[in-house]
């Protein structure tokens, strides 16, 4: 499989009060095994903060953070949806959720299952 080439994506919230953007290759996708991955079902792509700008709403952004509260889990105050997460192991980067960017379609991409239950 050839590799995607760098593009930039927008990306929102359902209701469109959180607004961002991304800029990424997609080398892979990963579901995360951990309490809240599980249930938000989110698939994700990991991008360095340097790819990725907040464009607006950041007033509407609310913060859950559980167990070493090194995570920090982002979800829109107005409609609920979870757009992105800085990561535990990589606070530098980003979790994307995928299904909040604009005209991107997973398909092909490899997805990789990260273990999160068992870190401690």
């Amino acid at each position: 499989m050839s590799a995607r080439p760098m593009q930039k994506y927008a990306g929102s919230c359902h209701c469109g009060a959180v607004r961002f953007e991304i800029e990424t290759d997609f080398p892979e996708l990963t579901m995360c095994d951990c309490s809240i991955c599980r249930k938000k079902n989110a698939l994700m792509v990991k991008v360095h903060e340097s790819q990725f700008r907040l464009i607006a709403g950041e007033e509407a952004l609310t913060e859950y953070q559980f167990h070493t509260k090194t995570a920090r889990h982002f979800f829109c105050k107005v409609c609920g949806i979870y757009p992105f997460h800085r990561k535990r192991v990589t606070p530098d980067n980003f979790g994307i959720n995928v299904h909040c960017l604009e005209g991107f379609d997973p398909a092909g991409v490899p997805v990789r299952q990260a273990v999160g239950a068992a870190m401690t």
